[in-house]
């Protein structure tokens, strides 16, 4: 897709959206549940239902996926398709991409072994390594607009609200 494509995919939406903002708003959720053993969540995901569990360094063994591993697949997922329609947008070409998303977690923290430790991941970091002709003042600003656009980036900015409720 090239720039005038993607204006002109766009274009309508947009306009929609100044005409009548509510239309904008999208109402994003996702379920779960206890049905499988153990200390576990499991996620009802668009490829089917993915098991959260203990990270190794909590006490898992590995054959769970780690909700910090799927935070950082998502933020990856959302700054990628960032970083690709911003730089469509830009007419810049990026011939390949090679996406990182690193981040730290000190499990005392989260184990509550520590109280001067954070609970969480820390440092997180997202590299993107791309084959493409554009200058380093293009890229520096294809870096600034993705993180500004980036709906994963910006969320994680304000901590969620927590309520539980009795069924």
């Amino acid at each position: 897709m090239d720039a005038a494509t993607l204006r002109e995919m766009q274009a309508p939406i947009k306009q929609r959206y100044k005409d009548d903002p509510a239309a904008a708003l999208a109402h994003l959720h996702a379920e779960g549940d206890f049905r499988d053993e153990g200390i576990t969540a499991t996620i009802d995901t668009w490829s089917g239902p993915q098991r959260a569990g203990f990270h190794e360094t909590t006490g898992g063994d590995g054959s769970d996926a780690c909700s910090g591993d799927m935070l950082l697949q998502a933020l990856l997922g959302c700054s990628g398709v960032t970083l690709r329609s911003v730089a469509t947008a830009m007419g810049i070409e990026i011939r390949s991409a090679q996406l990182t998303a690193r981040g730290d977690m000190d499990a005392r923290g989260t184990l509550g072994v520590s109280r001067e430790v954070p609970v969480g991941m820390t440092g997180i970091e997202v590299v993107m390594t791309l084959d493409t002709d554009a200058d380093d003042d293009k890229l520096a600003t294809l870096a600034k607009l993705t993180e500004r656009y980036c709906v994963v980036a910006q969320t994680l900015k304000e901590p969620p609200t927590m309520t539980i409720r009795r069924a």
